[in-house]
């Protein structure tokens, strides 16, 4: 036993579980790649003014979740909370904008540190794939990103997901809402905390999830009513559009999410079958947060959608993922022919198959227990005196048939029998 275990609110994937998270990676990006979207990677930790300008002061993230260091330099660093102020920041300073026309369409995974208290569904350390469309304001590209996560969960077999979906209003409309918000605030009976948080971003507050609050915005006025006629017809196009995809949607006029740089569009994608954390993914248009890095203005939109959630829901529906076995191939190398099975073991990679051989020098029984375990389809056996005539005894593990194969064919043979 280690004496080292993963830490708090951590976790390792291990195989064979570790597939069905590289098989959700795979199927979230794969609607991304097939529409313009190129891969990028960020550091695992950057500059604390990053996130605490773009995710917001008043946010949780930024006040009691980010994991801070300060370098031997004198450096202050987090540990990346979320993806988007990263991406937006490395396309600012590699000039992706410069380069040609805009968008610029990008997506990522990686792992993400928010310190908070664990609990199903909620880590300390998580993975997410996330996709931006950066430096152009345009309703067509809210309603893609949507409908492309939408596929996303569909090609995966999920179907008990929902999709929230609001409108921020802009810096035309927004600080007319932002007053009358933070004038009904200052009548109700708050804590300090969340008078301060008022007083920096108010709509934060209508995201407070405890009841106490929540009794007391009953009355609250609403930013539908104060929305300016360019974004209600902003917000009316991306509704159209979805609509005409045939992606369903609830319009959620609650609907804040917990970052400070959401403008206009805002949706979210919950899963009834995940409890309190039924969030599984979400996003929206940001056009003011390339200005607050320190950037030129970029309207911009993006999502994340958490692969440890989507786990988790594929689990809740009872969805079996079909992930095909690591191991197609399994050899089997008895007396003197280990030699002649490993250097067919590696032909059979290089043709594009996936083999594996037993180690240790196993006997046949101990050997062929190693092939049950792979799941491969086919095992591969051979001694001295197979070698002797050119063959090795080809068996179908599903079937348990066994015949003789040439050596110098076996690679197309198998090659064939598994397309």
């Amino acid at each position: 036993m280690s004496t080292f275990k993963a830490p708090k609110g951590t976790y390792d994937l291990i195989p064979p579980y570790s597939a069905k998270y590289l098989a959700v990676r795979d199927a979230i990006s794969g609607p991304l790649r097939l529409s313009g979207y190129g891969y990028v990677e960020t550091p695992g930790f950057e500059d604390v003014d990053l996130f605490a300008r773009g995710v917001g002061e008043s946010t949780d993230i930024v006040t009691k979740e980010m994991y801070t260091l300060t370098t031997k330099g004198g450096a202050n660093l987090a540990l990346r909370p979320e993806g988007t102020a990263s991406v937006l920041r490395a396309a600012l300073e590699a000039n992706l904008h410069k380069a040609g026309g805009l968008p610029v369409k990008l997506w990522y995974s990686g792992s993400y540190y928010r310190y908070e208290r664990p609990q199903k569904g909620r880590y300390r350390h998580f993975s997410q794939v996330g996709a931006e469309a950066i430096g152009a304001e345009d309703p067509a590209l809210d309603a893609e990103l949507i409908i492309l996560a939408d596929q996303a969960y569909r090609t995966l077999g999920l179907r008990n997901f929902r999709i929230l979906l609001n409108s921020l209003g802009d810096k035309e409309c927004r600080p007319v809402y932002r007053e009358a918000l933070q004038a009904f605030l200052r009548g109700l009976d708050l804590d300090a905390e969340t008078v301060r948080r008022a007083e920096i971003n108010p709509l934060r507050v209508l995201d407070d999830k405890r009841p106490e609050v929540q009794k007391q915005l009953v009355g609250a006025p609403m930013l539908r009513d104060y929305l300016c006629d360019a974004c209600k017809a902003y917000h009316e196009e991306v509704r159209t559009l979805i609509t005409a995809a045939g992606v369903a949607f609830e319009d959620d006029e609650k609907l804040v999410r917990g970052l400070d740089y959401y403008t206009r569009t805002t949706f979210e994608f919950v899963h009834d079958g995940l409890g309190s954390q039924s969030a599984v993914g979400g996003g929206g248009r940001y056009d003011g947060l390339s200005e607050m890095i320190g950037g030129p203005a970029l309207p911009s939109v993006g999502w994340a959608l958490g692969v440890d959630r989507t786990v988790l829901a594929l689990e809740a529906e009872g969805v079996e993922l079909d992930i095909p076995p690591t191991t197609s191939v399994f050899a089997v190398a008895l007396g003197e022919a280990k030699p002649v099975l490993f250097g067919l073991v590696t032909e059979l990679r290089t043709a594009g198959v996936a083999a594996d051989i037993s180690y240790g020098g196993k006997g046949l029984k101990g050997a062929m227990k190693d092939a049950n375990r792979s799941g491969a389809r086919f095992a591969v056996v051979a001694g001295d005196r197979d070698l002797a005539e050119g063959v090795v005894q080809l068996k179908d593990m599903e079937s348990g048939e066994q015949s003789p194969v040439a050596l110098a064919d076996v690679v197309e043979v198998l090659r064939a029998r598994l397309a």
